[in-house]
């Protein structure tokens, strides 16, 4: 175990004079830590059911990692995900409330939930409706996601076409991209780079080299790059190359 590591870890767990709750690294409560999509958390396996998905239907690897940078980033693929602070957005793509949530004529999840017997909060139904639209409705860039040549031109197609957000933050959707590419597609395809580019940062907001070791601001935990994908640090053997705490 990294003697850095644990100097770091033994400085930032105290509790709290004023609230008497414990407080991690992140200097925040520990049942009030920014739960952001932008956490260095290891991809989960409803992301890795989500890549899954989108390959079994016929997308290449890179598209696929496209379309899933995008849902890590609106929902780190939380299909109970309501928008922070009470938006409208919910589920994994963050549909609106009030329109393709539960309101838009025939393109709406709680509709299209209901015609197949299917919670419109299960991870199932929105993927499925995730296809339903790209396939049913031209607007929304299956086209041009096909027709992508590389991770990047297929993640900002699906962003610009399907997501259609406002402050998309379009870096960091690459880097999430490139980073389900690296740890589930074999890291080629169209561009799509090898492993060892290294794991995208959300706390340093920039790409770090395989076994960089990086305390996340969002819930004060370590992580370590694993060929291409963040894991919790302490499951891995390798030591850090470079240890970045708060």
């Amino acid at each position: 175990m990294n003697s850095t590591i644990l100097r770091a870890l033994a400085s930032c767990l105290f509790v709290s004079a004023t609230s008497g709750m414990l407080t991690g690294c992140s200097g925040a409560p520990q049942d009030q830590v920014d739960d952001s999509s932008n956490s260095e958390e290891a991809l989960s396996n409803q992301q890795k059911t989500a890549y899954n998905f989108f390959i079994s239907k016929g997308l290449k690897n890179f598209q696929a990692a496209g379309i899933v940078g995008n849902l890590i980033q609106e929902s780190s693929v939380n299909p109970s995900s309501v928008e922070y602070g009470g938006g409208p957005g919910r589920g994994i793509a963050q549909w609106s409330v009030g329109g393709r949530w539960d309101s838009s004529f025939h393109d709406n999840m709680a509709w299209y939930a209901a015609q197949h017997g299917l919670s419109p909060w299960s991870l199932t139904a929105q993927l499925d409706f995730i296809w339903y639209e790209l396939t049913t409705f031209g607007g929304y860039g299956l086209g041009k996601l096909e027709a992508s040549t590389n991770v990047s031109s297929a993640t900002i197609a699906f962003q610009d076409l399907f997501e259609i957000c406002g402050k998309c933050i379009q870096s960091t959707r690459i880097g999430y991209a490139q980073q389900v590419l690296n740890a589930w597609g074999n890291g080629g395809g169209g561009g799509g780079g090898s492993s060892a580019q290294g794991c995208y940062s959300g706390t340093l907001a920039h790409h770090m080299p395989n076994n960089a070791c990086v305390q996340s601001k969002y819930n004060g935990l370590w992580y370590q790059c694993d060929n291409g994908a963040w894991v919790d640090r302490w499951t891995d053997p390798q030591a850090c190359d470079g240890v970045h705490p708060l």
